[in-house]
């Protein structure tokens, strides 16, 4: 199993953290992006049950590798963060192990970056057993890339039944991760395999509802078939796909689909995990593209 610190972090709770957001802009990335970007993990937060109390924001040519952000940035988050009362620091890019590590010593409050966030939103929501297993494989493949590694980590050397010279506590800390991981693959195979086993007869064309999280998929399925899905003015409201028959103005039948929305940035891991849910999409014969007609992106 997990150690206990690495146990802690799968089950963090953010409902009633005082949460300061930090952004690094760099690259090619706009004004515009990075502003979005920026407002859309506030509303992660939010999801999360955090409450935001503020954000900083820096633009750099490239990341720190350290600490992401460059010691002056530091020094103005660490005022900030004692100034607001926050307890959780959110960023919006990705952090590396070293850079969680080094942020999580150098703050002495939880550090936590987007993708961990979307993780925890998804923890919290998965209802199905399919959808728990894929969150936690999701949430182990990126747990086991954030331990802490260190050259002078002490080493437990060989013995009867240890491998040549020893294992680190790195080692001995992964390789339990690694063969859950191992099981939950297992697992999500034979799932899809019964589900291409016990699958149907089409009743008639296959319509699948996609597009952006919150867009209002699981509205619509309710207004076209009263599926009574849930609905929440939140993001990812939705994990598990939910298919109800349809009948169509001219008397024909079709099966319309819900689907898990996307999002930026959404963790390359989550995306693999749920390779079996999204196989929906795949067998579709009619994809219908849900979006928020107010939103500046949408053209009429």
């Amino acid at each position: 199993m997990p150690s206990a610190s690495i146990q802690s972090r799968r089950n963090l709770q953010l409902a009633g953290e005082r949460a300061l957001l930090v952004q690094v802009i760099y690259g090619r990335r706009t004004r515009d992006e990075a502003e979005d970007s920026l407002a859309e993990l506030e509303r992660l937060a939010d999801t999360a049950g955090a409450t935001v109390v503020g954000s900083i924001t820096q633009r750099r040519e490239r990341p720190d590798p350290a600490l992401m952000v460059g010691q002056g940035k530091l020094a103005e988050i660490q005022l900030a963060s004692r100034t607001a009362e926050a307890n959780l620091l959110i960023f919006d890019n990705d952090l590396t192990a070293v850079q969680a590590n080094n942020l999580d010593l150098s703050m002495g409050i939880k550090v936590i970056d987007r993708t961990e966030l979307i993780l925890q939103i998804f923890a919290r929501r998965a209802q199905t057993a399919e959808a728990q297993i894929q969150v936690e494989l999701a949430q182990l493949q990126y747990l086991a890339g954030r331990i802490p590694v260190s050259e002078k980590q002490q080493r437990f050397f060989g013995g009867i039944g240890m491998r040549g010279p020893g294992e680190s506590p790195f080692q001995l800390r992964r390789a339990p991760m690694m063969a859950r991981i191992t099981i939950l693959k297992r697992k999500l195979r034979e799932i899809q395999k019964r589900r291409q086993l016990t699958r149907r007869r089409k009743f008639g064309p296959a319509v699948c509802l996609v597009g952006y999280t919150n867009a209002g998929k699981s509205t619509l399925l309710n207004a076209l078939s009263a599926a009574e899905a849930y609905v929440d003015d939140r993001l990812f409201a939705t994990l598990d796909t939910k298919s109800r028959a349809v009948f169509l103005p001219d008397g024909r039948n079709a099966m319309l689909t819900d689907t898990v929305g996307f999002i930026r940035h959404l963790p390359h891991g989550l995306v693999a995990s749920f390779r079996s849910t999204l196989e929906e999409i795949g067998q579709a014969d009619l994809l219908l593209l849900v979006m928020d007609a107010g939103h500046r992106y949408v053209r009429p």
